[in-house]
């Protein structure tokens, strides 16, 4: 638990998405691979040092988080060029959502990562996150509305 509050605080590791260039990348291949129907977006939010996405997804996961994190990770190491290094931690975190009351708890926590973090006041105020049904920067989307 120190640790994910460390990681949530935004103070250990690489912070290269607090780089506006790096977090629209993110934020690009989201788009894409919703609008590419691999998964359904629901909530998200880009850290300074890690991601939350809370999405459904329409392939397996292995093959979803390679279409997420590969384009970006190539994109964003020719930014900073450091071009062959690891973007990424090789693995990711997931789980399974057993009901609409842990959405709706999941959802709640990614949105509030940056209050946490001591970086917005308020989630609203966060760009990078879907707070308030702010849909992926510069692709009109929403985040997908809970299913059922």
């Amino acid at each position: 638990m120190a640790l994910d509050r460390l990681l949530d605080q935004g103070r250990i590791g690489p912070l290269h998405l607090r780089r506006q260039e790096i977090a629209a990348l993110v934020a690009h291949q989201l788009r894409k691979v919703q609008t590419d129907g691999q998964c359904d977006v629901h909530a998200w939010v880009i850290m300074p040092n890690h991601v939350h996405v809370l999405m459904t997804p329409r392939e397996s996961l292995e093959i979803l988080m390679r279409h997420l994190k590969g384009p970006v990770a190539r994109a964003a190491n020719l930014v900073l060029n450091l071009t062959g290094e690891p973007f990424w931690q090789a693995e990711y975190f997931d789980r399974t959502i057993r009901n609409q009351e842990e959405f709706r708890k999941i959802q709640k926590y990614i949105e509030a990562n940056p209050v946490r973090a001591g970086l917005a006041a308020n989630p609203e105020e966060f760009m990078w996150s879907s707070a308030e049904g702010r849909g992926l920067p510069g692709a009109g989307l929403e985040p997908c509305k809970q299913r059922g």
